[in-house]
């Protein structure tokens, strides 16, 4: 039997969805198949259908014909999960869950229009959505089991390769390997000052009858919040900067806070609510801009760093972990890594994929050279700063070829092998296992491996 590996990609790309949309769901129940002792039910499939929609698909019936695939599919790895003792912490459920709550708010834009979607407070929702995140994780972790010793040999690779037929060997653009070294501004507490008087001016105007919601629209930073008088919704602990976690988890509803530091700026707060181990909370936010002087130490910085590197004194990599202000790539050696592969962790960078200011920097370098350093706006948090780039590798356009691409084709091959790994697994037990589908879905191709004759004439009595 031979799987694509969209199969897997699948598995992943569903765990997203939610578990708990019964509100937009209107059906009468029945079980649609069997795994073993385990049941799926209709509204299992409409549940997650309805997630599809409304995420502005159009409407594909074929698409529950790969959602009871993918529930399938978890059954059969719970089921031998039971058996392997494979378990999930309630700390790694909950860490889950709240991981999928930020992605799902951010997207409806806001905790309020989430919860009118759903029809409920997000704490009901996290309670319905536990049971199947839970199985979610555990189908993860038997799958790892089961692939945990697959790797490949220079041997297979070779082999791998030599399997592909010439005129369907990928092509690859131009590709480079950049590192970097960041410096962003630090404003001393005399250059801060400014900002938390700004931040305890407006905290003791609403102290002294000023409207916290108007405030926080006409002045607040935040631009995520300030549109709605400040407000946060609810949030655990998990979710906010670790200060200001530490700060709203000790105030009792209607208390304002002292000004205190985050990393974006001076904040202050008044907690609205409390639900369990949750908060719900309004602030101001004032951020803090570099001035000039600030901006100018930054620059001496890293123009000293830039010169100790091109001097040969110091090590591109050691600069990077000593010095660089970026999180993600001073533990890397300063090498970047491709945005769109993190799976994959590699290096290798389409040049079609970097912006114009990191193109421009090192379009004219050859490998092993830096670009002078220049000033930056990191588009995620628009922070103001300095950086010069490292030019470790180009490649120009090619096709495929074992000498040059050895990592990607090694890649391939480890997915091909993880790929066979699990699906002969997944043959031998729909073997041993007693499976049932419901008639409505027996005319679904991608279920053609799970219906055996057996099965089928079951169905058909």
């Amino acid at each position: 039997m031979k799987k694509h590996i969209g199969f897997f990609i699948l598995f992943l790309l569903l765990s997203f969805v939610g578990a708990g949309v019964q509100a937009q769901v209107q059906t009468i129940d029945k079980v649609v198949a069997v795994v073993g002792g385990n049941i799926i039910l209709k509204s299992d499939i409409e549940m997650q259908y309805a997630q599809y929609l409304s995420e502005g698909n159009r409407d594909d019936p074929s698409v529950k014909c790969m959602i009871l695939e993918q529930l399938l599919t978890n059954k059969l790895l719970t089921q031998q999960a039971v058996i392997d003792s494979i378990e999930v912490t309630e700390d790694e459920v909950d860490d889950n869950i709240n991981n999928r709550l930020r992605y799902m708010t951010r997207q409806a834009g806001g905790q309020e229009q989430l919860e009118k979607f759903l029809n409920r407070s997000l704490l009901q929702y996290k309670e319905e959505m536990r049971p199947a995140v839970k199985e979610q994780l555990i189908a993860q972790k038997m799958q790892a089991k089961i692939t945990e010793k697959t790797s490949v040999t220079p041997n297979e690779v070779k082999k791998f390769f030599e399997r592909i037929p010439k005129d369907s060997l990928p092509n690859y653009n131009t590709e480079v390997e950049i590192g970097e070294v960041v410096v962003y501004p630090k404003l001393n507490k005399e250059e801060k000052q400014p900002f938390y008087d700004r931040a305890e001016s407006l905290r003791r105007g609403i102290m002294a009858g000023d409207d916290f919601g108007t405030m926080a629209r006409l002045y607040s930073q935040d631009p995520g919040s300030a549109s709605s008088g400040g407000d946060l919704g609810f949030f655990d602990r998990n979710m906010m900067a670790k200060e200001f976690t530490a700060v709203a988890f000790r105030m009792k509803p209607g208390e304002i806070s002292k000004v205190f530091e985050t990393e974006f700026g001076f904040h202050f707060l008044q907690v609205l609510e409390r639900r369990g181990e949750q908060v719900r909370a309004r602030h101001i936010l004032i951020g803090v801009k570099p001035n000039e002087t600030s901006l100018e130490r930054a620059k001496k910085h890293i123009d000293s760093i830039y010169t100790q590197v091109v001097e040969k004194k110091l090590p591109f990599s050691t600069a990077a972990s000593l010095y660089s202000d970026n999180e993600l790539s001073k533990y890397n050696g300063g090498m970047m890594l491709n945005a769109q592969n993190q799976q994959s962790r590699t290096t290798y960078i389409p040049v079609d994929q970097l912006d114009a200011a990191d193109f421009s920097a090192i379009d004219t370098l050859k490998a092993g050279q830096y670009s002078k350093p220049f000033e930056f706006t990191d588009p995620q948090t628009k922070k103001v700063g300095y950086r010069f780039l490292y030019l470790k590798s180009k490649t120009e356009p090619h096709q495929a070829s074992l000498e040059r691409d050895y990592a990607k084709i090694k890649e391939l091959a480890e997915n091909d092998k993880l790929n066979r790994t699990v699906s002969e697994w997944f043959e031998e037990r729909r073997k041993t296992t007693y499976i049932r589908i419901d008639d409505e879905f027996l005319t679904c191709s991608e279920l053609k491996d799970w219906i055996t004759p057996t099965v089928a004439q079951a169905t058909d009595k």
